[in-house]
């Protein structure tokens, strides 16, 4: 947070400034170490740094990072409001900032730390906060978010990579659009009349007629075109986002054949790391399925791992019913069998987890291999299309003026 000061120095003269800190006090002490006396600290009204919707933007690297300086501090026995003191000070996020500096309040006010991070449910996810909670009542908070760490950073590199695979077909797509938009509504409608004019009137080739009706229509209605285009994508967005369009969206996306098969890898790459996680935090098991449901991704596979969650109250076994289940390949109910008869299922699940996704980067890595010469190919199709609907008529003219 930032605040505005006025104190007075060792000569006795008032000075005036401003100053980020995480609370008042903490800004009294340093300006006392100084050698300043404080006379008046106020906080600095500050442009609200949070999203259209309201989520304050945080990126996953940054809180990564956050988690695993915060573990070294804790193991080094620096008391919490210390840590955050420093955290605030070293993070160059806005909006983290304001988070740190809400958390730290709440801490100096007696909050437990895992009660401070629940109100920040934008940043601090239901397994992060369980998690925490757990190490706060095991006495192995620096463990705990040493492990958080390294699930986020394992996150974060997961969508790296696919980020960085989806690039070049995205850019690829999106100047085939621009470059269809542009040739139908600028060039075509010169060509078409190049063609009548040489043409004399005669009749063109239907895959002619039919590019210069699509390319008239285009020009007529050009901004309906883009009211419409947009309309759409903003209306299925906002479907997608209500429970009924996102289990829809997610059904479908197991549907697709290789999207499929990245989806259900990655479900269980990271069910298998949260569920390790929180099961070695202590977590209950019943506890530790309802939370990593919700930090699957997936709503499809998700009621699966309630249903699961219900089998488990009965008194089943959690390999049981994983094992009848559509999604989850029968080798994890029966690693997770292995673990349940060894009593070691976090160390069992961790295996699972890293194998998959090695699997979900090799999948990816083929995926791209795939559609980058697809996505030429398409670009080159429209190309040709194009080119054959123009020359072809020139070709017929010319064979006539001979």
């Amino acid at each position: 947070m930032k605040f505005t000061y006025t104190a007075t120095n060792k000569e006795g003269k008032t000075v005036k400034g401003s100053a980020d800190a995480v609370s008042k006090q903490a800004l009294a002490e340093t300006l006392t170490k100084q050698g300043a006396r404080p006379v008046v600290i106020k906080e600095e009204k500050q442009k609200s740094n949070l999203n259209l919707f309201g989520g304050e933007k945080v990126k996953l690297k940054d809180l990564a990072g956050f988690t695993r300086q915060l573990s070294t501090m804790i193991s080094a026995g620096v008391p919490l409001t210390r840590s955050f003191n420093t955290l605030h000070q070293q993070t160059d996020s806005d909006s983290f900032k304001q988070v740190i500096g809400k958390i730290s309040k709440d801490i100096e006010g007696g909050t437990a730390l895992g009660d401070a991070f629940e109100k920040h449910p934008k940043v601090f996810s239901s397994v992060y906060v369980n998690m925490v909670r757990a190490g706060e009542a095991g006495g192995i908070l620096d463990e705990i978010l040493k492990r958080l760490a390294s699930q986020l950073e394992s996150d974060a590199s997961m969508r790296r990579k696919i980020k960085s695979a989806m690039t070049y077909p995205i850019v690829i797509l999106c100047i085939t659009i621009i470059a269809f938009f542009a040739i139908m509504m600028f060039v075509i409608p010169q060509l078409g009349e190049i063609l009548q004019d040489l043409g004399g009137g005669a009749e063109l080739p239907a895959l002619t007629r039919a590019l210069l009706a699509i390319s008239d229509f285009m020009q007529s209605f050009a901004v309906l075109i883009f009211i419409a285009m947009g309309a759409l994508g903003f209306s299925v967005l906002r479907y997608i986002k209500t429970p009924k369009g996102k289990r829809q969206f997610h059904s479908l996306l197991l549907k697709i054949p290789v999207i499929k098969t990245i989806v259900t890898k990655v479900a269980i790459a990271r069910f298998a790391r949260t569920f390790s996680s929180l099961m070695a935090a202590g977590v209950g098991v019943l506890d530790a399925l309802n939370v990593t449901g919700g930090a699957i991704g997936n709503v499809v596979i998700q009621e699966e791992l309630d249903a699961t969650a219900k089998e488990v109250k009965n008194g089943k076994l959690i390999s049981d019913p994983l094992s009848q289940s559509k999604h989850f390949p029968p080798i994890v109910s029966q690693m997770i069998a292995i673990g349940e008869e060894t009593g070691q299922i976090d160390v069992i699940l961790v295996k699972v987890a890293d194998f998959y996704e090695e699997e979900v980067e090799a999948t990816i890595d083929g995926l791209s291999s795939i559609i980058e010469p697809l996505m030429i190919v398409v670009l080159g199709g429209m190309v040709g299309l194009i080119a054959i609907s123009v020359m072809g008529p020139i070709a017929s003219l010319s064979q006539n003026i001979q």
